[in-house]
């Protein structure tokens, strides 16, 4: 089955590449006009539709009329509380869409290998999620056209190549107000890595806050990682042994405040009496923790409609309204966060 299948994509590249030397373009110009995209000329777009009609070339997605429309959803890996809750809100809305989707990660297969399979299997288009873009990959996505929508990109992509996430300064900022509220002014951090621009936004959105409220910033209480349980727990620990402990800690996603509440109960430090945590995702084990995690919440169904929405509109050729959508967030109330007690005055 393999071979027939890299059979059959040499014939198409053959024969495209065939079109784009009689047409006098270039092999991108071709793929846009498959694809359907908008940015070719007029003249230029009827010339190569010509050519494809007369070398009786048909797109993948049409060739059987009942087969299923599908589409690919590539992670990074689907070990994670916000992948699971990411992978239900892009089947959901796919369903509703009448799309079938393939999930995939990029651990046995890279993006590039991914976009091949996307052009191969006649997909109507990739989601990315939380995966880091090679420029060469940016590079085909722009110049053939592929139909791709970036989910919390691991790094800033291409203005060309659109993107969806939620108002991570904004909901930061949320979060430690709500911790400055309750009466804490000595606030950690469990941050993401600075080249995700979600992570580098919560972190900004934490320092905006404490700016407002005429609190210095300390990085002796902020520690980067992942968004990995591990990693938090042991960037936690270190925290808590600071001569001037926090009496409340950031966490820049579930994952990493669970590793929070892990350290905590390691250092024998109550949860909220002696130690305030939040956290930004409100997955669905946000709720299941222990105590249950105050937390930032992202919009997950949303984010997968917007997702699909954006590509299938980018599959029938036409451009996103924005290349950046951002949805906002809202503050969730549990038990892990409490005011700050007189012993800590």
């Amino acid at each position: 089955m393999a071979d027939r299948a890299k059979e059959r994509r040499d014939t198409q590249y053959g024969l495209l590449t065939a079109i784009a030397g009689e047409a006098g373009v270039s092999l991108g110009t071709v793929s846009k006009v498959v694809h359907r995209r908008r940015d070719v000329g007029e003249a230029t777009r009827a010339r190569i539709e010509a050519l494809l009609e007369r070398h009786g070339y048909v797109r993948p997605w049409e060739g059987d009329r009942q087969a299923p429309r599908q589409i690919l959803a590539v992670f990074r890996d689907l070990s994670g509380p916000y992948t699971l809750e990411i992978t239900r809100g892009i089947v959901e809305a796919a369903g509703d869409m009448g799309v079938e989707v393939i999930v995939g990660t990029t651990s046995k297969r890279s993006i590039s290998g991914w976009l091949e399979e996307c052009v191969e299997a006649g997909a109507r288009g990739v989601i990315i999620v939380i995966s880091m873009l090679t420029e060469q990959d940016q590079h085909r996505i722009v110049e053939q056209g592929l139909p791709v929508v970036l989910v919390d990109p691991l790094s800033a992509p291409s203005p060309n190549i659109p993107s969806i996430g939620v108002t991570n300064r904004n909901g930061a900022r949320m979060a430690v107000r709500h911790l400055l509220d309750l009466g804490h002014t000595r606030i950690g951090m469990v941050a993401g890595r600075s080249h995700s621009p979600a992570g580098a936004a919560r972190l900004h959105g934490y320092r905006a806050a404490l700016t407002e409220a005429g609190i210095a910033y300390d990085p002796a209480i902020v520690r980067a990682t992942d968004f990995d349980f591990g990693e938090a727990l042991t960037a936690t620990r270190q925290i808590l042994r600071d001569r001037e402990p926090p009496t409340a800690v950031f966490a820049a996603s579930d994952a990493q405040a669970l590793g929070v509440l892990e350290a905590a109960r390691q250092h024998g430090v109550a949860v909220p009496g002696e130690l305030s945590v939040i956290s930004f995702d409100d997955t669905l084990v946000a709720a299941m923790a222990c105590p249950p995690l105050t937390a930032v919440r992202q919009p997950f169904q949303r984010l997968g409609h917007e997702a699909m929405r954006v590509l299938m509109r980018l599959a029938d050729g036409r451009a996103p309204a924005s290349p950046r959508i951002e949805l906002a967030t809202e503050l969730v109330l549990r038990t892990s966060t409490a005011p700050r007690n007189a012993a800590q005055a």
